[in-house]
């Protein structure tokens, strides 16, 4: 990890609404690093991961809560071509490269504004051209805005003067109990989308889309995320549960309900908006009791659940994925919505 720590602080923001709703970020990388809903008694918990003390960040950690770039997910080993010009990456997850690398945008601290007219913030950074390998000085804007309704709306907007690739997600990890103690493996989770991708033993997607039909991939009705977490198959085997992205049904790139997840204890419901083609969900497979929680004890496999709307994986090294190139004169522009409410 490498943050510059001499001249920067974190500083932390928050939003609430008119239903007591509150969201905290921070400008180090973008981090939400509370979100504070109700259960069907009006009881207000922390719904995601992450850490007390905002120092804590600082240190290594998986990605909590942060944005995450240039290019989020995996490129494999590495290495993309652009225009006729081969880059190489930081190979910081085994031979591939992962969430932008070594310093990635989850990393650096980011420049923040209150929004007119909105409750919201926008944060801002622009990341030079040669940054962890990337080609081209890209502008990046996120806008973070916490409506009436109960919908953080997390707005991204990005141009470059050189090509270059892009793929930016919010990870956060959520667990709806508001107890960090609990797995998420009782929550019950459904997803628009009737494929994903399937990954080689490296966890690059192999350049296909698969059908979830009878695999334990199929959310495209509501299940607990446990129910088929421990099947024997390849695929769950690959990632340790799931840690794969699903082929969003949207082939208008529009604005579509990709998820819903239900907390059947506390009533606690999220639904997930996105323009972005796929999803990945990870249900922290690999977190082992190595960092506190806020609730107490510390944070293990599956106390968690993350819903990276993005593209897909090694996109620029797949042809038939849609295209994560930006070109200068053109802007990138994405929206994801998580929406709270009770049952």
């Amino acid at each position: 990890m490498s943050i510059d720590k001499t001249h920067k602080k974190i500083a932390i923001h928050k939003l609430v609404n008119e239903n007591g709703i509150s969201i905290d970020f921070q400008n180090l990388g973008g981090i939400i690093s509370s979100i504070k809903t109700p259960d069907r008694n009006g009881k207000l918990s922390d719904i995601i991961l992450g850490f007390e003390a905002p120092n804590q960040y600082l240190e290594e950690h998986p990605y909590f809560g942060a944005i995450v770039g240039r290019f989020a997910n995996r490129i494999a080993h590495g290495k993309f071509t652009l225009e006729g010009k081969e880059y190489s990456l930081a190979q910081n997850n085994g031979t591939n490269h992962l969430h932008g690398g070594l310093s990635g945008f989850d990393k650096v601290f980011w420049e923040v504004e209150p929004l007119e007219n909105e409750n919201g913030i926008q944060i801002s950074y622009t990341s030079k051209d040669g940054e962890e390998g990337y080609p081209g000085n890209l502008s990046i804007t996120v806008d973070y805005v916490l409506t009436d309704d109960n919908t953080l709306k997390v707005k991204y907007q990005a141009h470059t003067d050189k090509t270059t690739v892009i793929n930016l997600t919010q990870h956060s990890y959520f667990n709806l109990s508001g107890d960090f103690s609990n797995q998420i493996l009782d929550h019950e989770l459904l997803l628009n989308a009737d494929q994903y991708l399937p990954l080689d033993d490296t966890q690059i997607p192999l350049g296909n889309y698969q059908s979830v039909v009878g695999t334990p991939f199929d959310f495209s009705t509501p299940k607990t995320i446990g129910k088929d977490i421990g099947a024997k198959d390849r695929q769950l085997k690959i990632g340790n549960g799931y840690d794969h992205c699903w082929v969003i049904n949207n082939p208008n790139n529009e604005i579509v309900k990709a998820a819903q997840v239900f907390h059947p204890d506390s009533g606690r419901t999220m639904d997930v908006y996105t323009d972005q083609p796929g999803m990945q969900l990870y249900t922290a497979n690999f977190l082992d009791n190595t960092l506190p929680s806020k609730t107490g004890g510390t944070y293990g496999p599956r106390s968690g659940f993350c819903l990276e709307t993005q593209h897909f994986p090694n996109a620029p090294n797949e042809p038939i994925f849609p295209t994560t190139i930006l070109k200068p004169g053109d802007m990138f522009a994405s929206e994801t919505w998580f929406q709270f409410s009770v049952k």
